[in-house]
């Protein structure tokens, strides 16, 4: 039989019953599984000196070089164990590498954690004679469980996502699946490896059959804790934004001072952009900006003691400055072109010039109250109209961002009277200068058109960024 794979990573965790899935996998001749290859404290198993010839140090050194010791080594079929507290290095190489397939262990998580608890108070990992078996009940901690079912997630989804982007796909098997042999000859079958079980290898037996409120001390405290999980995750803010870019070229330095500005779109950019002319007194096409990544890193390093900070609008006020100066305006820097889609197709309201002399502030507030219902189309990808950074959620640029760097300072727009100059005294700066008071948008302003509707609109087109940054009603400078 030909196998489309050379070799085979187990992905699980502690107590999900990876012991016993490599003791049926290595009954079949010629599958080998090495253990866990990359545990941080020993290679494979805990009583082994070395793996493959690899000691922990040597394999440290080049995890890679023990990966492919494992795709090479005699027999039909070999692999390893892989927990989401490995050595990270060996991962994404073998997540990559189509000719490696990928078994995912899974187990209810809360039979994990107290399996995983008691085999932490009875030092008893592993059961081969159930004489010697160590019974004992544990104390259920809620913050404990919550913690390691995050990571664990975190781990799955990590996978999920690296396979989904590379196209392939992986064989599940769940723990109570462990001992039958029909799913274990199927997974043989889907390696492409010619052994098959004619019964499953009972080596190892399972340490706490029972059931889970009567392994702890305090069963009505676990019963509420796990009550009170989200496991259908009802409270989650939908976000169906594209992922964004760290948008390096358009980051800020002062030419003298070491300070970055990190812009989020839609924000107070041009007075800051000023602020920050204004502190070496230069004007601000002065500014050092335009760098791409290497050049912004050549800067950094040349300013060990540099300060990055970026400021945030209240998601209102930064969409009715954008359906200003982009949607409602034909004048230079307008988008044309999503103007008249939104008005000829989606029928916004918008006047065919803005110097129409009947223009009123009633029609102001329903066009804008009409874009930002289209925000929320937008934003959802309801639309061909593109995620603009000028109306994106600034949470999601925050977190472009972070793919290149992040800012140790994050103020908001009605802080930086202060904020700014405090910024500049802790780099050098004993009088800096004030930034430019934000000038009213036209031709109306928000100030004239707001009420409690507006709000509750931007509210539920801009969740995430209320609820991250915790954003109150709108209130004018």
């Amino acid at each position: 039989m030909t196998s489309k794979f050379d070799y085979f990573i187990v992905l699980a965790d502690m107590r999900t019953g990876s012991n016993l899935l490599e003791s049926q996998l290595n009954a079949l001749d010629g599958v080998t599984c090495h253990g866990e290859a990359f545990n941080p404290y020993f290679a494979g198993l805990p009583k082994l000196d070395d793996l493959l010839g690899f000691t922990v140090e040597t394999r440290d050194r080049d995890p890679l070089a023990l990966l492919d010791a494992i795709r090479t080594a005699p027999g039909e079929m070999n692999g390893f164990r892989f927990f989401s507290d490995h050595d990270a290095r060996a991962l994404i190489p073998a997540l990559d590498d189509t000719r490696c397939a990928k078994i995912i262990l899974t187990r209810n998580p809360l039979d994990s954690y107290i399996s995983w608890k008691i085999a932490v108070e009875t030092k008893q990992w592993k059961l081969v004679n159930i004489k010697q078996r160590r019974a004992t009940q544990v104390t259920f901690d809620a913050d404990q469980f919550a913690d390691q079912l995050d990571q664990r997630q975190g781990f799955q989804k990590t996978v999920l996502n690296h396979l989904q982007k590379t196209g392939q796909t992986a064989y599940y098997i769940g723990y109570d699946d462990l001992n039958d042999t029909g799913v274990l000859n199927g997974l043989a079958s889907w390696l492409g490896v010619s052994a098959r079980l004619e019964a499953p290898n009972d080596h190892l037996k399972r340490q706490n059959p029972a059931g889970a409120l009567s392994k702890v001390t305090n069963p009505d405290e676990m019963e509420q804790a796990v009550a009170n999980l989200d496991m259908f995750n009802l409270h989650r803010t939908p976000n169906f934004e594209p992922r964004r870019g760290p948008a390096v070229s358009q980051y800020i330095a002062a030419r003298e001072t070491p300070l970055l500005y990190l812009p989020v779109r839609g924000g107070p950019e041009g007075a800051v952009a000023q602020w920050l002319a204004d502190l070496d007194r230069i004007p601000p096409d002065e500014l050092i900006t335009g760098r791409n990544q290497k050049q912004m890193q050549r800067w950094m390093r040349a300013n060990p003691r540099h300060r990055k900070f970026t400021v945030l609008r209240h998601p209102l006020a930064r969409a009715h400055e954008v359906f200003c100066q982009r949607i409602l305006s034909t004048g230079p820097g307008a988008y044309v072109r999503i103007r008249n889609m939104l008005r000829n197709r989606y029928k916004l309201p918008l006047p065919e010039q803005l110097e129409d002399a009947d223009y009123s502030a009633d029609q102001h507030r329903a066009a804008f109250s009409g874009f930002l219902t289209m925000l929320g189309h937008i934003l959802a990808g309801q639309t061909p109209i593109r995620v603009d950074g000028l109306w994106c959620s600034q949470a999601q640029t925050l977190q472009g961002m972070a793919g290149f760097a992040m800012p140790d300072l994050i103020l908001r727009e009605e802080e930086i009277a202060t904020g700014l100059q405090q910024l500049a005294q802790q780099v050098g700066h004993p009088n800096p200068p004030a930034p430019h008071a934000r000038q009213p948008d036209t031709p109306y302003d928000l100030s004239e058109i707001y009420d409690p509707e507006l709000e509750a609109q931007a509210a539920e087109v801009y969740q995430r960024d209320y609820l991250l940054f915790g954003f109150s009603d709108w209130k004018p400078l």
